[in-house]
């Protein structure tokens, strides 16, 4: 019998000697070395050996001589060729195979024939020696193969891809995967026969364990799928069938620690072990082993907590009832410090909540109050303290939605906490929250319409109908039977389920007692579905202000996430949903490309999927309800759709369609949208505007302009979007077009806020279609002028005295005058602009004809000389003075608008007659309409000359100030920053003033001064003066529009250069210092400001320019700002190095506790990123502000002590001087007191006059009250004073008790004294 085959570590540890093992064991002893041997002689030598294997039986491998032939060729593997591996391993796995059943006959021999003991024991220890070493063998032969595979690929990949003949040629995978089944199969075979009661053998499972987990941490061997089933049935069986519990349990959380890519496989491998053997020991034991792990282990090991987490998140996917019954030793994991491995708790509940209580056997009432129990733990963890952690939980709560595994009860519950996450400080958790929404109402169990209207009317009618229905009155149910049954389930809403009713209308008939108990249950039940129903609705309504404001949000997926919400909101109808998506329009503008497509995504899905009239239909209405802002970002979304061909030519037609009233039923109203529609596609394709020319002028400027005032204005600026070729057939073809606008602008037919915007717009249309508009122009303003003035001619008004000019403008109407002004402002406007193209155009034609000249002229030769000719007028500067010229007569054309030195020039002699208008303030006020057109025209007239300009600047800036109405006020504070662009020049010593626009009491003044200076400033048409802090006050205005306009200039400017922000703001500092502002206005104003300063250079130099502030200072206020701003730093290593080098500069302000407080704060920020060794320093400092803060503390209460002192001496002094002014202006003699004073003392009382705090120091017992009489000049007596005297006060007592402060009263003692001996 051959000695037993004990498991080594590995395989050439067979060769060494076992020392002090007493057990024989089968060992090599004459192993050959076949790395040594040629190719033939290693050809026959292993065939050799697999056909010992083949022609012997099974136990031959228990022989000497073939196992040490096996071991050889095992132990060089790598030597052999791909035919001979094969050969083996076919050999050894066929071997074993075959084995495997003879155990199970072996069994059943031992159990027919017992008596025939001795040879049984043979053949059970032939079979169990055979299974070791081949399953030794096998295993290491996968092992050596493995390894070489695995360098092989890494000389591979230091190659460079340098193509090579491939050194293993066979199927190693396919081998591999038979071989780990094989060993499985072995493993789940019955060997209690072969190891007897002690079970088997440590070692085999042992190394059998060993060789897989080594395997397992090949990813490509987890690859293949044969390989893997076999290493999970391997795990699985050592650890339940032969009870490695905790051995397997270390090896595979080693794993999940250590190898990310075996988390799937191995929960894999645990849920395959529970459902092939019936026992959850292993993955029971890995949840303690898990749940026992100290919290902190987790913190410091993050991979690890990751996947960890991922194994019990897919570990309760597979197993989660088992899960369910252990989750309790996982949940104090909830107070760790790990956000991974809550985020994995989290998504375990979630995985329980959805799959672990379906086709539960047991107490119902358990059940839900487990799973109740677990989703209240969701809820509470939606206010985890990381936002990972309640991303995650938002994202659970999602993936319930679609599960379909929320209660109706729960539901709103959820939606509440969802609404409330919107406002969460982080974006990932507003974007899982946003998600969220977007989830319940897409499965949502109420219906597709959640109308608060339609949820509130079907309510009421289903309470009415449960208020009427009474159990106990037998003829009223069957009248509910009846009749109210079936128009309840007619009324029912869709979201409610009908089986329940059509259930028991099958029942109806059989019993109808059931009927009438299930038919009010069914009510009730309808009602509680539709009041929850409507919760939902109204919660959902009520996030529309905060949509809103997550539309205007920094974060791209705030934004596009919000869309898709409100997007489903209008599917699903709720309220102010539609409102609320007009809002996303202005976001066409956004840089972000992200957030355009969404926007016009968007755009396309709610307006333009439709049939054309559709489209046209609601493209058309927009447009009517659309705000100035989100016309032009309308506008830029239609040109682009036209562009893209997203708006068909049908759509196109459909529009044109509803303009010319081919549709029945369209209004005005209807018509003047389609055409703004239109004119918004012409400006990407001009000509869709030239078909239907002649449309545009009769109903534009035709009688249905009457009734829609809008649409003649439409109509001009469709006019001004014609392309060049329509332009020219519009003039050569119609006049008619130019004597509409001139009745437009002169006539009285239009309201007149209307009025405005249309001879605006047709003042323009003019000037870009007609040939000489200059001409035509002096027409309008001639006929303006009679209809106003008359006969009176302006100058004649101009050159009258103010009682006429007075009496003259009153007679006049405050409307005609005001429209008459705004004519010639404009139109001197648009004839600036019409000299500004003039002279482009020329200069245009210039260049061109320059640069076509040298190939119009012919020959090559011609061409030199010609170029030769340019070079010369060049270097003379001859087409410089062209060029020159040209600017010349622009600037002359330019003057002569507003210039009255020509006879023929209309607006200029309009010009001095508007200059008296203005300045007649007093008349003004009692029309602030024509007070607002005159001063419109005024500044119109500004920007065009200079001259013009200076003379009225203090006019402008005086209305823009003190005129009571706000709407002159704004449009002169807008005229200012016009005239800055136009005239820097002139405009730079008013900037103050400019800046004081910021203070207006009118939140619409304010707004435009925001929004004027933003520009100015932002454009560099500006610079940023000492005055900025005004702009600063407006960060924290009481209009949250300017606040927020304010912000986005300071967000804005600080982008530009190197953030001149950084500069700005010690200067800023200490003119908010000197402002009365409440201590949190302050605050909040530098906080923004300084948040937006991010170079750590820059807030270390802030450092130092902050800490000089404190020298010269004196006020607590202004310390207390200044060590705020330090307060709100980022503070680095050498900026921390800055302010304790800084320690003198404000160690005087230490002792209030206000500023020490902020130095607390930020000590406190600092050892937050403090290394070791800086944390020393910190300390240090920190105990030396304390120490000097106690210093100052007690030296400030020393000398308020003192203050207290000299005030209580002075007016003791003030009372002793005043007594002895009253003693010498008597005549009569000092009376003498009733108390006798003893001489002996005489000097010390003296003394004692000094020291008033003797009054303190000496017990009242020591004192008497001596009180002066005097004698009047009509001889009555009169008290002159009282005065303690003391007594028995010895003269050393007294010198002690002398304060040196008092010697400045030695003069009035001998004064003093003088009377005391007058008395005696």
């Amino acid at each position: 019998m051959a000695p037993p085959f004990v498991f080594p570590s590995s395989l050439r540890d067979l060769e060494r000697d076992t020392d002090g093992d007493d057990e024989p064991s089968l060992r090599p002893k004459n192993p050959v070395a076949v790395a040594t041997l040629r190719a033939a002689d290693l050809e026959e030598f292993v065939k050799g050996a697999s056909f010992d294997l083949s022609d012997k039986e099974l136990f031959c491998i228990e022989e000497q001589e073939v196992f040490d032939v096996i071991y050889s060729v095992v132990r060089d593997f790598n030597c052999l060729s791909p035919g001979l591996k094969f050969n083996l391993v076919e050999t050894l796995r066929s071997n074993l195979s075959v084995l495997l059943p003879n155990i199970d006959s072996l069994s059943r021999a031992s159990m027919s024939s017992p008596s025939d003991a001795i040879p049984i024991t043979d053949r059970i220890a032939s079979h169990r020696n055979a299974l070791k070493i081949y399953s030794f063998f096998l295993l290491s032969i996968v092992l050596t193969e493995e390894s070489a595979a695995e360098s092989c690929t890494r000389a591979k990949v230091t190659t460079h891809g340098r193509k090579k003949n491939p050194v293993y040629t066979w199927n190693w995978e396919a081998q591999r995967g038979r071989i780990m089944n094989l060993i499985a199969n072995s493993l789940e075979a019955a060997l209690s026969l072969l190891f007897g009661p002690g079970g088997t053998d440590e070692r085999y499972l042992s190394f059998v364990s060993k060789c897989t987990f080594v395997l397992c941490e090949n990813q490509n061997v987890l690859k293949d799928e044969d390989t893997r089933i076999g290493m999970c049935r391997i795990i699985g069986a050592i650890a339940t069938k032969h009870q490695r519990i905790s051995q397997i349990s270390a090896s595979v959380l080693h794993l999940i620690h250590k190898f990310d890519f075996t988390v799937a496989h191995l929960a894999e491998t645990v849920a395959s072990a529970e459902k092939k053997f019936g026992d959850g020991s292993l993955a029971i034991s890995l949840i303690r082993e898990i749940g026992r792990t100290d919290p902190k282990d987790y913190a410091r090991d993050s991979v690890g907590a990751d996947n960890v987490g991922r194994f019990l998140v897919e570990l309760a996917d597979r197993l989660p009832k088992l899960m369910s019954t252990n989750i309790g030793v996982l949940v104090p994991h909830f107070g760790g410090d790990s956000y991974k491995i809550r985020n994995a708790l989290v998504g375990v509940l979630g995985k329980l909540a959805a799959k672990a209580f379906k086709d539960v056997e047991g107490d119902n009432t358990a059940r839900l109050r487990s799973k109740q129990a677990m989703l209240e733990i969701l809820i509470e963890r939606c206010r985890d303290v990381s936002a990972y952690t309640r991303s995650r939980v938002l994202q659970v709560w999602a993936e319930l939605c679609e599960e379909n595994s929320i209660s109706i009860g729960l539901w709103n519950e959820v939606a509440s906490v969802a609404s409330g996450r919107l406002e969460d400080k982080s974006a990932i958790v507003r974007k899982s929250a946003l998600q969220l929404l977007i989830t319940m109402l897409q499965h949502n169990p109420f219906g597709p319409q959640l109308k608060n209207s339609s949820f509130e009317a079907t309510l009421e009618k289903y309470k009415e109908k449960l208020e009427g229905m009474d159990p106990r009155n037998p003829e009223q149910d069957e009248l509910v039977n009846d009749s109210s049954l079936g128009e309840a389930v007619m009324g029912q809403p869709d979201s409610v389920s009908d089986s329940c009713i059509a259930n028991s209308q099958d029942q109806n008939d059989r019993d109808v007692t059931i009927v009438e108990i299930t038919n009010l249950e069914q009510i009730r039940a309808i009602v509680a579905s539709l009041e929850a129903g409507l919760r939902f609705s109204k919660c959902i309504t009520s996030l529309m202000p905060t949509l809103i404001q997550l539309l205007a949000s920094s974060s791209a997926t705030d934004v596009e996430n919000t869309i898709l919400l409100l997007m489903r909101c209008r599917q699903f109808q709720i309220e102010g949903s539609e409102a609320a998506l007009r809002k996303m329009l202005p976001l066409v503008f956004s840089q972000d490309k992200s957030i355009y497509e969404a926007v016009e995504s968007a755009f396309i899905t709610i307006y333009t999927r439709k049939s054309p009239t559709e489209t046209a239909s609601s493209l058309l209405n927009l447009a009517i309800d659309c705000s100035i802002g989100d016309l032009a970002a309308l506008e830029s979304l239609v040109s682009s759709l036209v562009s893209k061909a997203e708006i068909s030519s049908s759509t196109v037609a459909a529009l044109w369609d509803y303009f010319c009233f081919n549709i029945n039923g369209v209004t005005p109203v209807q018509s003047r949208g389609a055409l703004s529609v239109l004119c918004m596609a012409a400006k990407s394709c001009p000509s869709i505007l030239g078909t239907h020319l002649q449309d545009i002028i009769d109903i534009g400027f035709g009688r249905w302009a009457k009734q829609d005032p809008l649409l003649a204005r439409t109509a001009c600026l469709a006019l001004q979007r014609l392309s060049e070729e329509d332009r020219s057939k519009l003039i050569s073809t119609n006049s008619r077009v130019f004597a509409a606008l001139q009745g437009l602008i002169t006539s009285f037919s239009l309201p007149e806020k209307i009025w405005y915007g249309a001879a605006d717009k047709a003042i323009s249309t003019i000037y870009t279609l007609h040939p000489a508009p200059e001409i035509f122009a002096t027409e309008i303003v001639k006929k303006s002028l009679s209809s106003v003035f008359g006969v009176l001619r302006t100058e004649d008004v101009s050159n009258g005295d103010k009682t006429q000019n007075d009496a003259f403008l009153s007679s006049l109407p405050p409307s005609k005058l005001g429209r008459f002004l705004f004519v010639i402002s404009h139109i001197a406007l648009n004839h600036l602009v019409y000299i500004e193209t003039s002279v482009r155009k020329i200069q245009k034609q210039k260049r061109k004809n320059e640069s076509s000249q040298p190939i119009t002229e012919g020959p090559q030769s011609d061409a030199s000389k010609s170029s030769e000719a340019q070079g010369i007028n060049a270097e003379l500067g001859l087409g410089a003075t062209i060029d020159i010229a040209i600017e010349s007569l622009a600037e002359r054309a330019e003057k002569e608008v507003v210039c009255c030195s020509s006879e023929k020039n209309l607006i200029g002699h309009c010009g001095p007659f508007l200059m008296k208008l203005c300045r007649n303030l007093t008349f003004l006020q009692k029309f602030p309409e024509l007070q607002a057109s005159a001063m419109l025209s005024l500044c119109r007239l500004m920007i065009i000359d200079a001259e013009f300009c200076e003379a009225n600047l203090q006019i402008l800036f005086t209305v823009a100030e003190s005129a009571p109405s706000e709407i002159v006020r704004s449009n002169c504070t807008i005229a200012l920053g016009d005239l800055a662009v136009r005239f820097p020049n002139l405009l730079e010593p008013w900037t103050e003033y400019i800046y004081a626009r910021l203070r207006d009491p009118s939140v619409s003044v304010r707004k435009n001064a925001v929004l004027v200076i933003s520009h100015l400033i932002l454009n560099d048409m500006m610079k940023v003066k000492g005055y900025i802090n005004e702009m600063a006050v407006r960060i924290e205005d009481e209009d949250e529009r300017i606040s927020s306009l304010a912000k986005l200039f300071f967000h804005e400017l600080s982008k530009k250069g190197t953030n001149p922000i950084y500069n700005l703001l010690p200067d800023i500092l200490g003119r908010l210092c000197n402002q009365n502002l409440k201590d949190e206005t302050f605050c909040n104003i530098m906080q923004f400001l300084i948040t937006s300063i991010k170079k750590d250079k820059q807030m270390e130099a802030l450092v130092d320019k902050l800490c000089n502030r404190f020298a010269g200072v004196n006020d607590v206020r202004q310390w207390e700002y200044i060590s705020y701003c330090l307060s709100q730093l980022t503070f680095t290593e050498k900026g921390l190095k800055k302010l304790i080098d800084n320690f003198k500069m404000f160690e005087h302000a230490l002792s209030e506790d206000s500023v020490m407080n902020h130095f607390r704060s930020v000590i406190s920020k600092c050892k937050k990123f403090a290394k070791p060794e800086l944390k020393v320093c910190i300390e240090e400092f920190e105990e030396k502000l304390g120490k000097v803060h106690q210093e100052k503390k007690e030296q400030e209460e020393t000398t308020k002590n003192a203050e207290a002192h000299r005030q209580r001496l002075g007016s003791l002094n003030e009372f002793l001087a005043s007594k002895e002014v009253e003693q010498s202006s008597g005549n009569s003699v000092e009376e003498e007191t009733s108390e006798v004073v003893d001489p002996s003392v005489d000097s010390s009382t003296e003394d004692k006059e000094k020291t008033p705090e003797c009054s303190d120091n000496i017990s009242t017992g020591n004192c008497q009250t001596s009180t002066t009489f005097t004698e009047s000049e009509d001889g009555s007596e009169e008290i002159q004073s009282t005065r303690p005297v003391r007594k028995g006060l010895s003269r050393s007592r007294v010198k002690k008790t002398r304060d040196p402060v008092l010697e400045d009263s030695a003069d009035s003692a001998p004064a003093r004294r003088s009377t005391r001996r007058q008395g005696r």
